[in-house]
């Protein structure tokens, strides 16, 4: 194995890649331009479609477009030639995405398209294609040469193509508005969709699970309840049943410094009565927040009438996969 051959191939394809990546932003031009402006109003989907490796990308792009505001699906040129064009409807669009411009799977269904009156936009490497002269719009992602050394695995060429798809994607997402919790609701089951749409009142403890103890209560039985409810502090209620303090692993810490009977103190005198809250309807990754930046592990929930509901902790969050 020659490894410095090796090198020289690899840094070879990066480097004709770069540079066919490096020329497309000259052709973003006003067929771009009348590609948004169709997509955007559309009152359909947008159909992407390609063969071979171009179906890579294309089903690539039409997953981009879907998860960024775009509703849109990938359908599979031949396939669509013997009835899957019936799920192309005269409100889409479609995207045909051709290196050569001159795919026959895609060339044998124009003539239905253009029956339907379906706009096409054209994704293709030869702007003097058919494929190019019979869309409404043609995006050129035309490169000088492939990285293959034959000329044939098309390597430069589906690069090209990506960046442009994504080009067009993130020009679209940004010309609708598109914000991160739209994004979140597409992906409902990552990262992103529980930091943007897990709210604190869906991981809060609450009832019987709460920690509570009067104001009158010692440190001791306090300590038994914060035993009890295993979330490492209690609440502390005056006589009108309001939340007056706290009482938490850090408080019982300096506690136990002093001199004071643990049985004898009331832990009202002890207790912290200033504490941070949140609201329930705040996103939990908020409460993270908070919690982070104050160097605390509890966060009582208060709403907007200061009517206390529960307590969310550090480890809930962990729990739940917000941290």
């Amino acid at each position: 194995m020659d490894k410095s051959a090796l090198k020289k191939s690899a840094l070879r394809t990066i480097e004709l890649e770069l540079s066919a990546v490096a020329s497309l932003p000259e052709r973003i031009d006003d067929s771009f331009f009348s590609a948004c402006e169709l997509i955007l109003n559309c009152q359909g989907r947008i159909i992407v479609m390609g063969m071979g490796k171009s179906g890579h990308i294309a089903n690539k792009i039409a997953a981009t477009l879907a998860s960024t505001g775009t509703p849109a699906h990938f359908v599979h040129p031949a396939e669509a030639s013997h009835g899957d064009i019936g799920m192309v409807t005269a409100q889409d669009i479609v995207i045909a995405i051709s290196n050569s411009g001159t795919t026959a799977e895609i060339e044998t269904i124009l003539p239905v398209l253009k029956r339907k009156g379906v706009p096409l936009i054209s994704l293709t490497g030869n702007p003097g294609s058919l494929l190019a002269r019979e869309a409404s719009a043609n995006l050129d992602a035309s490169v000088e040469q492939e990285a293959c050394p034959l000329g044939l695995a098309p390597t430069t060429s589906t690069t090209a193509a990506l960046v442009m798809g994504d080009a067009l994607a993130m020009a679209l997402l940004e010309a609708r508005g598109f914000t991160a919790e739209d994004f979140a609701f597409s992906h409902p089951g990552g990262n992103l969709g529980r930091r943007l749409l897990l709210k604190v009142s869906d991981i809060m403890h609450t009832g019987n699970d709460i920690p509570r103890v009067s104001e009158d209560t010692s440190v001791r039985d306090s300590l038994l309840e914060i035993s009890a409810k295993k979330l490492g502090m209690t609440t502390i209620s005056n006589s009108q049943g309001e939340i007056c303090g706290v009482f938490t692993d850090g408080d019982l810490r300096r506690f136990l410094d002093g001199s004071q009977d643990i049985k004898d103190t009331c832990i009202k005198d002890v207790m912290t009565n200033t504490f941070k809250s949140i609201s329930g309807n705040s996103l939990a990754s908020e409460a993270a927040k908070i919690m982070q930046d104050n160097e605390i592990y509890t966060l009582l929930v208060i709403d907007d009438k200061e009517s206390f509901h529960g307590i969310v902790t550090m480890h809930d969050l962990l729990k739940a996969n917000v941290v």
